[in-house]
């Protein structure tokens, strides 16, 4: 029997899925462009949003089980954080699966579920980060824990926390998220591992915020072009306009400080593409790249000054949009997809070409077929933000629903919100300019679009059905 594929998923925190040079954007990619030319690029890859802030816990839920973003957490509500971001016991995560399966499986960088599935899903790890988010600088890492405990390991509230940063030493350059966690997977690559297959899972922390670029890999703001849609603030309430990403510029939004904000998040894309580039390198020295599945995504997007937020705390493209590129044995070369497609279908793809077969209670479909790119999985696709925001595509139509936050619901940032309807047409508006809601030219489109959104909602167990009555 041929032994299975070894799997290397590289996970990257906000990082847009249109920033990637191939992408036609100014981010500067080139390890990344060269993987995505020995593989598949989806353009259209999203996440479902979350019920809390903190939308990686939710997106990285459902790549790691495969389900949406209620039925991978204990509280699908996200009343409590603790128990929104803990994965059901009941559920297998696919590096559990791998692991089952005989695959040696190893984590390295971030990991914001709860610590009962990170001990089911790993047989190992090195700089390892429990909770959000931390200085770039200072990442505080554990060794794995075989007993599972973590001695000293404190409860993280969302958000995380931004330590002060005092002058940048050549050994803090060393220690930059990016690079402990590449320099961690190299090792592992570096070993002997004979006959058995493995999972390496690298989640890096970049380019989420504090976006402090190494020296060497500054982006001139001079240099950077403000998107179509920015805005100098929202055109309206959405529920969370003081959320802690939106507290990162200025009210309202200046020119040069949005500039700023992106060419930092630029250059923190180009030195994580550079941290990409080197364990890439690391598998081909090691004569693993012919055996190995390589995926390349991250948890959501963000906004970073378009249509005058900075988060990700919405369902505008910009922030539900993710990069998805995969290579290896099993993978054409040099495709683009077009398919609408979310992280369960990661997680299904990546099952399917590791040999496992089917999760029959998962909610994905594999990508990739025998004869090439399969065809897209979906023609919908729903999304949700908290108490106030659903979203529905179909094709190339998208709906927003907002509405008021419920009396006597507050959560950190929220603001009261406001109802209002939003239709966009992707195709003609890709950058979600122009709202199409309420003109009877499209009635027949928004009255399709909110009965999916009802149905889709019913179909998850969304916790807070109706929106589409709002």
């Amino acid at each position: 029997m041929a032994k299975s594929p070894n799997i290397l998923v590289l996970i990257a925190d906000d990082h847009r899925g249109s920033e990637l040079g191939h992408m036609g954007s100014q981010a500067i990619t080139p390890h990344l462009d060269a993987l995505a030319a020995r593989g598949v690029t989806f353009r259209e890859a999203h996440c479902q949003g979350g019920m809390h802030g903190a939308i990686c816990v939710p997106s990285r839920s459902s790549l790691l089980t495969g389900r949406n973003i209620f039925a991978s957490a204990v509280d699908p509500t996200g009343a409590s954080f603790g128990d929104s971001q803990t994965i059901p016991a009941h559920l297998d995560t696919f590096p559990q699966a791998l692991r089952a399966a005989g695959y040696r499986t190893q984590a390295v960088g971030k990991w914001h579920n709860d610590l009962d599935s990170f001990q089911r899903s790993f047989a190992g790890g090195e700089a390892l980060m429990f909770g959000g988010m931390s200085d770039h600088y200072h990442v505080p890492t554990h060794d794995y824990d075989p007993s599972g405990e973590y001695p000293g390991l404190r409860p993280e509230a969302p958000g995380g926390w931004r330590p002060s940063r005092e002058d940048v030493t050549a050994d803090d350059v060393d220690r930059f998220s990016t690079n402990l966690f590449a320099d961690a997977a190299i090792r592992f690559l570096e070993r002997d591992h004979g006959d058995e297959p493995f999972l390496l899972y690298v989640a890096f922390t970049a380019p989420h915020d504090p976006r402090t670029p190494p020296p060497g890999w500054e982006v001139d703001p001079a240099s950077v072009e403000l998107p179509p849609n920015w805005l100098p603030q929202h055109p309206f309430d959405n529920g969370d306009l003081k959320v802690r990403d939106e507290l990162l510029a200025g009210f309202p939004r200046g020119r040069e400080e949005v500039r700023r904000h992106i060419a930092d998040y630029l250059g923190m894309i180009a030195h994580l593409d550079d941290g990409v580039g080197r364990v890439l390198a690391a598998l081909d020295r090691a004569g693993l790249t012919d055996d190995t599945v390589l995926t390349y995504t991250a948890d959501h997007g963000l906004g970073v000054g378009q249509h005058g937020l900075m988060g990700k705390q919405n369902l505008y493209e910009h922030s539900q949009r993710i990069p998805l590129v995969m290579a290896g044995p099993g993978v054409p070369q040099g495709v683009t997809s077009d398919g609408l497609v979310w992280h369960g279908d990661t997680t299904a793809t990546i099952r399917a070409l590791a040999g496992l077969g089917r999760d029959p209670d998962a909610e994905g479909a594999s990508l990739v077929g025998t004869d090439g790119v399969a065809p897209a999985p979906r023609e919908h696709h729903g999304a949700a933000y908290e108490l106030t925001q659903r979203s529905f595509r179909y094709g190339r139509h998208k709906l927003i629903v907002y509405r008021a936050a419920p009396t006597g619901v507050r959560r950190p940032g929220s603001t009261p919100g406001e109802p209002m309807v939003q239709l966009f047409d992707l195709e003609a508006d890709p950058w979600e300019m122009e709202n199409l809601a309420g003109r009877p030219e499209v009635a027949g489109i928004q009255a399709q679009l909110t009965e999916g959104l009802r149905a889709w909602q019913l179909a998850v167990g969304d916790p807070l059905p109706g929106f589409a009555e709002a």
